[in-house]
């Protein structure tokens, strides 16, 4: 049977690769003629309700990179990538209009913003259009899950227990095959550069843990490089918890984040790292942390906006303090604690943090300064490489007292700083 000739449009969000992508082979199987579309919508650009930028210089110029690799992936499919600089629901309905698209096909979110933006975009477009949506974000697929949504446990161990024992890992989605090279639009899109977003350009601290570069062509160097080449999987467990370097821990959350490759294609890595290779109980753990950003996304999705409340999902009655000036020496690395400025600093001169120096640094900002968490969260989503909505108003309300920690833990900033940096190594090197 052949193919219809409706038209289809791949919007690409938080799902940035060709590989393991489901919506994309969907669109090949069911369509011939395909535009993909990327905006850098304004509004993630902006200053937020706090008074600093939504999105800072780091995360943006590792997007642009990874936009750069995705749309020369897609040209290699006879795909072109519309580039946008606009909001999207001022360019989809017109892409809409005027290539006569019948399906949209995009990865499913559920926050507030991502729906809210759908919605936009539904609303403008005139005439009948099929939403295809699709999850591609999760290790265990949500028809998998051996309980509703609504029933997800409010602890980890127990959701992780489950899921292990009942939930099989499905296959990595296939390649698709290119289609006739007709299909691509005589336009070419440019990328932007970080001025046209507003942003200041980037220049690499040669302090950094980590020359991270954007792209699904460099997710997988660093996966074969870890893994193959250096076998630091094996002793990852061991490892984590460093401050230094760029082998102490994957470093595969930006390119997770972005959706530049997959937790399936990372988990079945590992599988064959195992067979090939050593299984103990580093390579579960990397596992172990997957299905960690599995959770936090499963408790987004039961909870939905509580995540962004101040109670958080346990809706407690707190007293938070929102002083700017606290709030801007934290920032600055400017508090009492050696420890917790030099993770700051590094943030703030890289976009990157080890997950050690998070777990003190939100602590800290919360259970000490009793600062309104929410500011720490916003301040995370500014900087970092690897922000991620779930994971990181998931660990902030984790930290803070206000969500999937039963044991509500503050940290002993002090004895955390001997345990892990004994010899003050990492402190020095950013407190300089």
């Amino acid at each position: 049977m052949s193919k219809r000739i409706d038209s289809s449009l791949i919007w690409f969000r938080n799902d940035l690769r060709i590989e393991d992508h489901h919506g994309l082979n969907q669109a090949i199987a069911k369509c011939d003629n395909i535009i993909a579309y990327y905006s850098f919508n304004p509004n993630h650009y902006g200053e937020n309700k706090w008074g600093f930028k939504k999105t800072e210089k780091y995360r943006t110029k590792f997007l642009i990179e990874s936009i750069k690799g995705l749309k020369a992936a897609l040209k290699k499919l006879n795909i072109t990538l519309i580039i946008d600089l606009e909001s999207p629901q001022k360019t989809i309905p017109e892409i809409v209009k005027k290539y006569q698209v019948k399906y949209i096909y995009l990865q499913r979110e559920w926050t507030e913003e991502e729906l809210e933006e759908e919605n936009e975009v539904s609303k403008a477009i005139e005439g009948s259009i099929s939403w295809e949506r699709h999850y591609e974000q999760m290790l265990f697929h949500p028809e998998d899950l051996p309980f509703d949504i609504s029933q997800i446990p409010e602890v980890f161990g127990s959701f992780r227990k489950r899921c292990e024992k009942e939930v099989t890992i499905r296959p990595i989605t296939a390649l698709p095959k290119p289609l006739p090279i007709s299909n691509l639009l005589e336009k070419s899109y440019e990328l932007p550069k970080l001025s046209d977003l507003g942003l200041e350009n980037n220049e690499t601290d040669h302090r950094s843990a980590f020359p991270f570069r954007g792209g699904t062509a460099n997710a997988i160097e660093r996966l074969r490089v870890y893994f193959w080449e250096n076998k630091k999987l094996s002793y990852y467990k061991n490892t984590r918890n460093g401050l230094i370097g760029s082998d102490y821990s994957s470093k595969f959350s930006p390119w997770l984040a972005n959706g530049s490759i997959s937790s399936k294609m990372i988990y079945w890595e590992i599988r064959r790292y195992e067979k090939s290779i050593q299984k103990n109980q580093s390579t579960y753990w990397l596992i172990f942390e997957l299905i960690w950003r599995d959770y936090f996304k499963y408790i987004s999705l039961k909870h939905g906006n509580k995540i962004f409340k101040i109670g958080g999902i346990l809706e407690r009655d707190y007293h938070w303090d929102t002083s700017y000036s606290v709030f801007e020496n934290w920032c600055e690395g400017n508090t009492s604690e050696p420890f917790v400025n030099a993770n700051m600093i590094e943030l703030k001169q890289t976009g990157w943090m080890s997950n050690r120096g998070r777990q003190n640094v939100a602590s800290f900002f919360s259970k000490d300064l009793k600062m309104d968490w929410r500011l720490g969260a916003a301040y995370f989503e500014s900087m970092l490489l690897d922000y991620d909505v779930h994971s990181n108003y998931g660990n902030w309300m984790y930290v803070s007292g206000v969500g999937n920690d039963p044991r509500d833990r503050k940290f002993n900033i002090k004895w955390q700083s001997e345990k892990y940096d004994p010899a003050k190594k990492f402190s020095n090197l950013w407190l300089q």
